[in-house]
């Protein structure tokens, strides 16, 4: 019958060194990560490219400052009331 043990004359195979094994389990995971991003995107190309733009768009909106007069605009509108007497 079969048995787990090795035979006494055979030495134990080698271990993977503790570095290789770890860049292989970054490599492994950095994979996961990268598959898992573009889980359920048909285009990956052009979710990356508007991704990059909306980055620098937000770079340009940040280095240019505030903008002049404050930003917001407040407009008030005149709106007719009807009032009905009781």
């Amino acid at each position: 019958m079969g048995m787990c043990f090795p035979c006494p004359g055979e030495s134990a195979p080698p271990s993977p060194d503790l570095e290789e094994k770890r860049a292989k389990l970054a490599e492994a995971a950095e994979r996961r990560q990268k598959e898992a991003a573009s889980r359920g995107i048909l285009d990956v190309r052009s979710v990356e490219e508007k991704r990059k733009k909306k980055e620098k768009i937000e770079k340009q909106i940040a280095t240019s400052g505030p903008p002049p007069e404050g930003g917001l605009r407040f407009h008030k509108r005149n709106v007719s009331r009807k009032v009905y007497c009781q």
